[in-house]
């Protein structure tokens, strides 16, 4: 299994246009983050988790040229607005692009796109189908995927286990149920905010201790604000099998 990542920040703590902080002014191309977001090819199939604003950016930059399915975590502005941008591969695959996501997410899409819904379309909307998933086991193609429910403060969000490897977004708590579901792994991408506490976001410890709690082979902390700090002073902290997560970072896993 390949995993890219496509995007490893957040709106969260974003600073003022021109800021002179470190992290504005950093050299280091792993302090330029663009919302999160994650490519999974697995067993001939091409996957995304979420499709935020830098949706299209994102797939170019990573030269994503097939997309069979889009898995949506939950539904705030930052990691579904670019849904529209599906409709390249509309065009290019001839065929709607599969989508996964929980009722309520499927709600909140209509509402935010309501003209890739209507009764009556206008020529090269996006097309779409819809694929409604809870927190039991699902199949894409021969892929098993398994749902995670995390709490992000008081709203319920997924998180998906493919294999050995599993995606973590916009959390802040986790069940010891859910834990079990995240026994075994060979990689765990979890969000990890900053270092001071925040109301739904884990902070960078606090990340760091889910990915021992469950005992991941290795971790990678997304979802990386602006109030981090630099890369490379943040890495310096952290346990050797626990990384940043960066923009363009390519994870085999076993």
């Amino acid at each position: 299994m390949k995993v890219t990542i496509l995007g490893s920040g957040t709106s969260q703590g974003v600073p003022v246009i021109a800021c002179q902080c470190p992290v504005c002014q950093s050299g280091d191309a792993r302090d330029r983050r663009l919302r999160s977001s994650v490519l999974v090819e697995v067993d001939g199939k091409v996957l995304v988790v979420d499709s935020g604003p830098d949706f299209r950016q994102q797939m170019l930059a990573a030269k994503v040229w097939h997309l069979d399915a889009v898995l949506f975590t939950h539904g705030h502005k930052d990691h579904q607005a670019g849904l529209d941008d599906i409709r390249a591969y509309n065009y290019v695959q001839q065929q709607p692009m599969d989508i996964y996501a929980e009722e309520r997410v499927q709600k909140g899409l209509r509402q935010e796109f309501p003209y890739i819904f209507s009764d009556h379309r206008y020529p090269g909307v996006p097309e779409v189908h819809l694929h409604t998933i809870t927190q039991e086991p699902f199949f894409i193609g021969d892929t098993r995927i398994v749902p995670v429910r995390v709490m992000h403060m008081n709203l319920p969000v997924l998180g998906f286990r493919i294999g050995s490897f599993a995606y973590i977004t916009d959390a802040n708590w986790i069940s010891d149920e859910e834990m079990t579901k995240l026994e075994g792994l060979d990689c765990l991408i979890i969000n990890g905010l900053r270092h001071r506490q925040h109301i739904s976001h884990y902070t960078l410890s606090q990340a760091v201790a889910v990915i021992d709690r469950c005992g991941a082979r290795r971790g990678y902390i997304t979802h990386v604000s602006h109030q981090m700090g630099l890369h490379a002073e943040v890495e310096r902290e952290l346990p050797a099998h626990i990384r940043l997560a960066y923009d363009g970072l390519e994870l085999n896993v076993e």
